[in-house]
């Protein structure tokens, strides 16, 4: 659990670091090329995925991947790293709505209270950052809500998921998934590339290769190990963790300044994220953080 925590908490400093030479939707392409190769000698030998199930698969990578990710990165390439990873770690709260809406699921009293706390915090943290001049906007609000709309995609995408997962391999899922998203990035790919110049670094390289691998890949065998392992209340304290790392992570790759507004914020999150997630059902627990 510590691991992982370490993995996915260093996800969002990590793609800051590579979209310093490469632009977001060239580095989202870069690590699900990674990542597809690697799902897919994963998924050998495992049970198929059946034909009719590809169009949910597809439906399930474009917005995964193709809404998600890629406005995750631009959110990235907006805000600071700090205010990025603890907009990401609201992904869990967000399934709770969505397991509502599309699974029937009961929100409790506390979980609407999290909620609640959650947006609070993401508006503390957006505007938050510590500046010499004093602008609190300076923290880039739009980057905040580019994140913002990351965590609604993914989170919809892992409660759709549970859908095929409880038919099929949970590896055959996401292995074409990644890959119909994986491609259906590939046209804007080829598009940014001709308005921008691009140079893939060594950095950016590395970055993708540790996203598409230690986060994509490695970080789901880990998170289903541990649901595996041990009780969902106990195995959702990851949630708690990721943050920790990445901010610590982004102070330390990027000196980011963190603020009264921003340390606020993240108490409303992580008290908004305990509040939602103390009560999770079987609908959420199917599926990876990242």
């Amino acid at each position: 659990m510590l691991v992982l925590a370490v993995l996915w908490g260093l996800s969002i400093p990590v793609t800051k670091y590579g979209l310093q030479s490469v632009p977001p939707l060239t580095l989202t392409a870069m690590r699900f090329a990674v990542a597809v190769v690697l799902l897919f000698l994963c998924s050998v030998g495992k049970p198929a995925l059946g034909l009719n199930a590809l169009p949910h698969a597809a439906a399930l990578g474009v917005l995964g991947i193709g809404v998600g990710q890629v406005s995750q990165a631009f959110g990235i390439k907006g805000t600071t790293a700090s205010v990025g990873t603890i907009i990401s770690a609201t992904i869990p709260i967000f399934v709770v709505v969505f397991a509502a809406l599309r699974l029937g699921q009961r929100v409790t009293g506390r979980q609407q209270l999290g909620l609640l706390a959650a947006f609070l915090g993401i508006g503390l943290v957006a505007l938050g950052r510590e500046q010499g001049a004093g602008s609190v906007l300076s923290s880039g609000v739009a980057g905040a809500l580019w994140m913002l709309v990351s965590a609604f995609a993914i989170a919809f995408y892992y409660v759709w998921s549970v859908e095929l997962t409880r038919k099929y391999d949970t590896i055959a899922v996401a292995a074409w998934s990644t890959l119909f998203g994986f491609l259906a990035l590939l046209p804007w790919c080829a598009w940014e590339m001709s308005q921008t110049s691009v140079h893939v670094t060594a950095g950016a390289l590395g970055a993708a290769v540790y996203l598409g691998t230690a986060v994509s890949v490695i970080g789901l065998f880990l998170w289903l190990y541990i649901l595996k392992t041990v009780s969902a209340p106990v195995a959702a304290s990851v949630q708690y963790l990721q943050p920790v790392f990445g901010i610590a992570a982004a102070a330390a790759m990027f000196g980011d300044r963190l603020g009264l507004l921003f340390g606020a914020g993240v108490v409303l999150i992580l008290t908004g994220l305990a509040l939602a997630v103390a009560a999770r059902g079987k609908a959420d627990e199917a599926v990876p953080h990242e």
